[in-house]
């Protein structure tokens, strides 16, 4: 059964349904329907909700809940994001799982509290210090951000890393039916946990901390094993170019829900053309790009934003096809008649 539900609030019922036992944030626009709801039913569900007194503690909150073997969810929005990075650099080293929700807004600095996508870089290639990435999720439905939670703390737990779902505020405020997940998620056996161990086994010691320059950097093979094992099981894309399309339009998000009306636009002037969108921002779908039908003849990204998935689209192009860009920023959004425009501008027509 379908729940008419707002993006935020489905985004906290999935991760309670996926077994979260704690949740450690602190408001700020346009994320504060997650930790109210959380506030509420977390409680209810057995669960740890704690208002911290500033991101910086709910991220470290996040890494003594997590180092204790808990399914451990925290949320905020771009700046508040920024604030978390060390943190989140922390429980990168240390191996701790961990999913954070960003519900992103116009930037850089305070900027606004419209949506936007200049997130990317932070969110995909590691905003605090040191070698290392986040499996990043960027949902485009409520529908599919609800999923995307299940599926985030399961990554988070296989591969003991901090896991990031990228939605933006279009996507947290707006409302849509959803079906929620019913059965029992399937917990990961955590011995490595700091939990006690009465006893009955070696103690465990959690850290990203080691003076030994030979032993850090072994660390960081090791981490980097893991993430070479998560590009090749964890990509995840949605492409709908079709023989016979000449441009294929790369966005990711609620945009590209745009952009398939765009299409549907372009179909009308007798245009073809069709849509890659990533799930996964990182690990980025390269490969997609090397296999494309014959037909395109161009890409064209359209992001909020002044451009930075852009950059993994020419990664994964490398010189096959030209690269075009459109974006808006500070919280503006294109319209599907920009999108259509800029294609039949590409083409000529």
């Amino acid at each position: 059964m379908k729940t008419l539900m707002k993006g935020n609030e489905a985004i906290c019922e999935a991760a309670i349904r996926a077994g979260c036992t704690a949740f450690f944030g602190y408001p700020i626009t346009p994320q504060n329907e997650v930790p109210e709801y959380m506030s509420l039913h977390m409680p209810k569900s057995g669960g740890v909700f704690v208002q911290a007194e500033s991101e910086v503690a709910a991220i470290n909150m996040c890494y003594g809940a997590a180092a204790a073997g808990v399914r451990v969810m925290t949320s905020s929005s771009s700046p508040g994001i920024a604030l978390k990075q060390e943190g989140i650099s922390y429980m990168a080293g240390a191996l701790l799982p961990c999913v954070i929700v960003n519900v992103s807004r116009g930037g850089p600095g305070l900027g606004g509290i419209l949506p936007s996508q200049g997130d990317y870089f932070q969110c995909t290639r590691g905003g605090g210090n040191g070698d290392y990435f986040l499996p990043v999720y960027a949902p485009f439905s409520i529908q599919e951000a609800s999923d995307l939670m299940t599926k985030a703390f399961d990554t988070a737990d296989r591969y003991r890393t901090p896991v990031m779902v990228l939605a933006d505020g279009m996507l947290g405020q707006m409302m849509e039916p959803v079906e929620l997940l019913e059965e029992k998620p399937k917990l990961h056996d955590k011995p490595w946990a700091a939990n006690g161990n009465s006893g009955k086994r070696e103690k465990n010691m959690i850290t990203s901390l080691d003076l030994d320059g030979a032993v850090l950097e072994q660390m960081n093979v090791k981490r980097f094993d893991t993430y070479k094992e998560i590009i090749e099981k964890e990509v995840m894309v949605d492409n709908r170019v079709k023989e016979g399309d000449e441009v294929a339009i790369v966005a990711y998000g609620i945009p590209a829900r745009i952009v398939l009306n765009a299409i549907d636009e372009l179909a009308e002037s007798g245009i073809k053309a069709g849509l890659v969108r990533p799930i996964t921002v990182w690990p980025y779908p390269y490969d997609v790009f090397q296999n494309l039908p014959q037909s395109v003849k161009h890409i064209l990204v359209c992001e909020l934003s002044m451009g930075q998935m852009v950059d993994d689209v020419k990664i994964g192009v490398a010189g096959k096809y030209p690269v075009h860009f459109y974006g808006r920023c500070g919280g503006m959004i294109f319209e599907p008649e920009e999108i259509s425009g800029k294609v039949k501008e590409i083409l000529g027509r």
